[in-house]
């Protein structure tokens, strides 16, 4: 007979079964790996959460992906894709958070969804009803092929992204720009409303790179020269300049920067001068 004592013993062991066994199962490699990508965007950040399938010498797409069906896009889990910011998706406005990005692979076009349920074990409860949007893409063909499904981040820049979707031979470009123009400008000018001096150089970028009022980056750039001397102003005055037309007041500043960043032997910036020199030239 059992006493009380062996009896609670038991009851204890029994109820403790499940996390013992759930803490072996954690121990066993997923076949299809999670993975995490974070990418800075504009003044926030684009998460995205996905499994990653292997080819396993299979037919993916019109094959285990068939066509014209709607894909978890990965594996296991749907995917989800958090935006901290709000962003512009394929010319479509997407505000911040999170969504279930789903896909409708076809033979000349794709289906890009971002669907508001998140937390989907694949697509199987997928409601038509919950996408927040719907936009069409190109995929292309490539030569090599990606034997694990890969989600990555390629030409960045302070405005816009390219999401590129990668498995077997086939490679789909997601779109991204920012939405947060009018934001970065009132920063800014909060910004330069005060001590400007730590903040000349992304100002002045900026600007530059998103074509922005360039008079105003001008004197920018020659106040930064006076309180901050050196070759990396005068590349900016020059790049400006170049870009306003004045090709004269363009090689002028260059070749102050060469003879600057020669006295301090900053092979870089003697580079990057001549690199608007010979612009300034033509």
């Amino acid at each position: 007979m059992k006493t009380p004592i062996s009896r609670l013993l038991a009851t204890v062991i029994i109820a403790f079964i499940p996390f013992i066994v759930c803490g072996q199962a954690q121990l066993i490699p997923a076949s299809s790996p999670k993975q995490k990508i974070i990418q800075d965007f504009g003044l926030g950040k684009i998460t995205v959460t996905y499994s990653r399938p292997n080819v396993k010498g299979r037919l993916i797409f019109g094959g285990i992906n068939p066509y014209g069906q709607v894909w978890r896009t990965g594996a296991n889990e749907a995917t989800t894709i958090n935006f901290t910011e709000n962003v512009i998706l394929e010319g479509q406005r997407v505000p911040a958070g999170t969504y279930s990005l789903f896909t409708i692979p076809e033979k000349d076009e794709w289906t890009i969804i971002l669907n508001k349920t998140v937390e989907q074990w694949g697509a199987y409860s997928y409601n038509k009803d919950l996408d927040f949007l719907r936009v069409s893409v190109k995929p292309q063909k490539l030569k090599n092929k990606t034997e694990s499904f890969t989600i990555v981040f390629q030409n960045n820049t302070t405005k816009s992204a390219d999401m590129v979707l990668l498995w077997d031979q086939i490679l789909v470009p997601i779109h991204f720009e920012t939405d947060d123009d009018a934001k970065i400008i009132a920063n800014i000018d909060s910004l330069m409303n005060g001590n400007r001096k730590p903040y000349y150089f992304n100002a002045i970028q900026y600007y530059y790179e998103n074509n922005k009022d360039m008079n105003k980056a001008l004197a920018w750039a020659l106040e930064a020269e006076k309180v901050s001397p050196g070759p990396w102003y005068k590349l900016w005055e020059a790049r400006i300049q170049l870009k306003l037309g004045d090709k004269k007041a363009a090689a002028a500043a260059a070749q102050d920067g060469i003879n600057v960043a020669k006295t301090s032997n900053d092979d870089e910036y003697i580079r990057l001068n001549k690199v608007v020199l010979e612009q300034a030239s033509k």
